[in-house]
């Protein structure tokens, strides 16, 4: 397994100044963004998609700089909401991913990242709409509109569009899109296809009480782990017990919040993330931990180092099974 990194914390540097740390500091893999939330910094330092996707030239100069530091491209990454009600978004979001599914083809990788998107609650209506229980009723309705009418017919197509161009789309299960868990990544693979899985990351589902590690036993074993994000989280005991985990005080607010977003290390123990490296083994995953710096009391330098530190440990260099036996 190998270590990575999104690299969308350096969006201050330019990709050359990026890979150049990247590479120093011993990681292996980057996932570039290509759009929407994201955006697509570094891309746009390489003449932009539109040139990269014309230009073989671009293509083998991007190429160039990643193999010449040694690294390999893990991923494409454009979350986004194509399911947006405002046709605008929607359409810009919808365009980056299907741009970023033609550069992943004529770069030879084999994932793109992003969300599942949420629509509205109704045709008509103008914000998109998340819902988080069964009654009334009529949220019962809403659901039935957003999966069966938007996001199933949507991603259906867009299945068919990956498989020509052999991608794969890891789906970052997230609140506030309708893939939000396991359940629902399922849901929408069964239903769209199999080029539909997941971008796993454990940071969001510790704050709606999921065990990662049930759930990487739960996806695996259906082939539904194609891409993997080392993110941790923080439960904060008092205010959670006060509160709950359904926070939306501002990420700023870190005293005040249920939970917050840690470096890697420091939600959870060096055990934990030995436990979770092992389970993806279990479950037949051994590609990238990509490192995704969101920690609102750590440096980018530093919340890095400590993941990288953390990690390291976690990911065992050599080959599962390998014996050693001592000389007498």
């Amino acid at each position: 397994m190998k270590i990575g990194i999104f690299t969308a914390l350096f969006h201050d540097r330019s990709i050359e100044e990026s890979l150049d740390y990247i590479a120093d500091v011993g990681i292996q893999t980057v996932e570039l963004g290509g759009g929407a939330y994201p955006g697509n910094r570094h891309l746009d330092d390489m003449g932009g998609i539109k040139t990269l996707l014309e230009d073989e030239s671009a293509r083998k100069k991007l190429k160039h700089a990643l193999e010449s530091r040694n690294l390999q491209l893990s991923a494409i990454s454009v979350h986004g909401n194509p399911l947006h009600p405002v046709k605008s978004v929607a359409e810009d979001h919808h365009m980056a991913f299907h741009n970023a599914v033609l550069l992943a083809e004529k770069m030879d990788v084999g994932v793109v990242n992003g969300f599942s998107g949420s629509p509205a609650g109704s045709k008509g209506a103008s914000d998109p709409n998340w819902v988080t229980c069964a009654w009334p009723d009529e949220f019962r309705d809403i659901l039935n509109y957003q999966w069966n009418e938007v996001a199933i017919p949507y991603w259906k197509e867009q299945n068919t569009f990956l498989k020509q161009h052999n991608v794969k789309f890891a789906i970052e299960a997230h609140p506030g899109f309708i893939v939000y868990n396991p359940e629902t990544v399922i849901k929408l693979r069964e239903a769209a296809g199999e080029q539909i899985g997941c971008n796993f990351d454990p940071s969001h589902f510790w704050w709606q009480g999921i065990d990662p590690l049930a759930a990487v036993r739960y996806l695996g074993p259906l082939g539904a782990i194609f891409h993997v994000h080392a993110k941790d989280t923080r439960i904060d005991p008092i205010n959670s017990g006060i509160n709950g985990n359904l926070d939306v005080k501002s990420y700023g607010a870190i005293s005040e919040r249920s939970w917050v977003f840690r470096s890697v290390g420091y939600g959870h123990s060096q055990e934990w993330w030995n436990d979770f490296v092992t389970t993806l083994r279990m479950v037949g995953y051994d590609f990238t931990l990509s490192i995704e710096h969101e920690d609102g009391m750590m440096s980018t330098r530093e919340g890095l180092n400590k993941a990288l530190a953390t990690l390291k440990i976690a990911v065992v260099q050599e080959k599962p099974g390998a014996m050693f036996w001592a000389k007498d």
